[in-house]
């Protein structure tokens, strides 16, 4: 035995010497802290197997808790039967009330048609499409009037002036029946007072220009099947109570 192996025998002492000669490399282990447990090598501090099922187990009962909490905080959330009650009776008064309102306001008078204008107690029609000169007569036929018949000053000019923001508009007034004998739809012919509003050199009849229209500040006699926008008119309803 060299010097060094007697250093260590002299360290170990006797027993420990043995031990060490008998036991080999296991009983080594075992000086640092390795020992058998239920047949596995395990090292200080080891949690044992039946440890692992606990930690799940308090896993599961805490999300279970959680769970829980929540629905006890939605079903507080949710409303009462006896608040369903109350929002279903209040809705139903709304619409009684909305079907009352309506009817007052049926009952309303409206001496014009929606989308219709009101003027010294006649309605207008202002169309948003051209048609020429006879389906617009139709057209207005079809909504219970007649293509325009200007009957005074006042109207003439609310019409010029009405008729100025769309362009050239067709007017109730033709000579088709009879050249140069111009006729209203309603059959009645035009009156001398009137005719100051025909622009200056018409009507010309040039090309077989038989229809009137609002042409800038007068009127103009034109070809009757170019299309253009009318006016259609019906007299206003009556409000009285």
């Amino acid at each position: 035995m060299g010097s060094s192996e007697e250093s260590k025998a002299q360290q170990l002492g006797p027993l420990d010497e043995e031990e060490l000669i008998t036991s080999g490399p296991r009983s080594f282990m075992r000086g640092l802290g390795w020992q058998r447990i239920s047949g596995f090598n395990c090292s200080a501090g080891y949690l044992g197997n039946d440890s692992i099922p606990l930690a799940l187990q308090l896993l599961a009962l805490t999300l279970l808790a959680g769970l829980l909490v929540a629905i006890l905080v939605q079903v507080s959330k949710s409303p009462s039967f006896r608040e369903l009650e109350q929002e279903q009776s209040k809705q139903e008064k709304i619409y009684q009330e909305l079907n009352k309102l309506k009817a007052g306001v049926d009952r309303l008078c409206r001496p014009c048609p929606w989308d219709w204008t009101l003027f010294q107690e006649k309605c207008y029609f202002f169309s948003k499409s051209q048609r020429n000169w006879n389906d617009s007569s139709t057209t207005c036929k079809e909504k219970g009037a007649q293509l325009v018949i200007v009957d005074s000053d006042e109207e003439q000019s609310f019409l010029q002036m009405a008729s100025k923001s769309k362009g050239r508009t067709w007017m109730g007034l033709s000579d088709l029946n009879m050249e140069s004998k111009w006729h209203w739809v309603d059959g009645s012919l035009l009156s001398l007072s009137l005719m100051k509003y025909w622009n200056p050199n018409e009507p010309n009849n040039l090309g077989e220009e038989d229809c009137a229209e609002f042409a800038g500040d007068g009127w103009n006699d034109a070809r009757c099947e170019v299309q253009k926008y009318f006016i259609c008119e019906q007299s206003a309803a009556s409000c009285s109570s």
